[in-house]
């Protein structure tokens, strides 16, 4: 099987250039044009075309909502669409519907693994729909990831990536708030992570950020803005009206954006705490 590739940012760039490596990309567009790059197509319709899986990682609901309309024509019995960009139940439940009245099959995708996981093919999917066609597209998958976890269906494996989103930013927040309590009492960052090093509290967050916290260094890794959005979707979803962390860590991703960091790495809102 080929596969095309939708969306060349942060992650769907090196997805793909894993795929050309191993002989497999079939086509990959982005909507800022990179015509440079391995097996470019001028138009999304013209990688549905080429390619028997289609994978889409874009920015929000609405992005591939677009794009969803735009390869419908060219989608049928023989094509495959993989779903990875981050959105919420609601849309991932019409896509599905409207991949699979073509006859298209659809697998709800979402991951967790920012750019260094992905450069290394750590990536984790989280996978949603029916357990043939996972086992159809494991061997594509596994090209670009470590591991790959069937969730359940297309809804509950959108939930739980924001789920996991969820509990990152949360803990993106408790750290920049520690990190800063002990740097005004004059405790070094030495002291500070050498300590966490040694406390339950310790994760892989923090030893992932620890380099950005350490140096100021805030190129996106996972932005401000997507993190933002994921917690928008989040708050949107049925019964999460009354979660009170939730409501915090959006308003202060919010007040990121605000002031100027949406492009840059999640971990820059300690900069809030200045």
């Amino acid at each position: 099987m080929k596969i095309g590739v939708i969306g060349l940012g942060i992650i769907g760039g090196v997805w793909a250039r894993h795929y050309e490596a191993a002989g497999v990309l079939a086509g990959a567009w982005n909507r800022t044009a990179q015509p440079d790059f391995p097996q470019w197509k001028a138009t999304p319709e013209a990688v549905a075309t080429a390619a028997d899986v289609v994978q889409i990682v874009v920015a929000d609901p609405a992005a591939v909502r677009t794009l969803i309309a735009r390869i419908l024509p060219a989608l049928g019995a023989d094509k495959v669409v993989v779903q990875s960009s981050t959105i919420d139940p609601k849309s991932s439940e019409e896509f599905r519907v409207a991949v699979t009245a073509t006859g298209a099959r659809y697998l709800e995708a979402p991951f967790t693994g920012s750019k260094p996981a992905a450069e290394q093919k750590q990536t984790v999917f989280y996978l949603g729909g029916d357990a043939a066609l996972i086992a159809e597209l494991e061997p594509l998958l596994s090209l670009v990831s470590q591991t790959r976890l069937h969730i359940g269906t297309n809804v509950q494996a959108t939930t739980l990536k924001l789920a996991m989103n969820l509990n990152l930013a949360v803990q993106m927040q408790a750290l920049s708030e520690a990190l800063t309590l002990a740097r005004r009492a004059g405790i070094s960052d030495d002291v500070f992570f050498g300590a966490m090093g040694k406390n339950v509290g310790q994760s892989g967050l923090t030893k992932l950020k620890e380099p950005k916290l350490r140096g100021g260094d805030f190129a996106p890794q996972f932005s401000v803005k997507h993190m933002l959005k994921d917690m928008r979707l989040a708050s949107g979803i049925n019964g999460c009206e009354d979660f009170p962390v939730l409501d915090t860590v959006r308003d202060r991703l919010a007040a990121a954006e605000r002031a100027g960091l949406g492009d840059e790495d999640f971990s820059a809102l300690i900069k809030l705490m200045a």
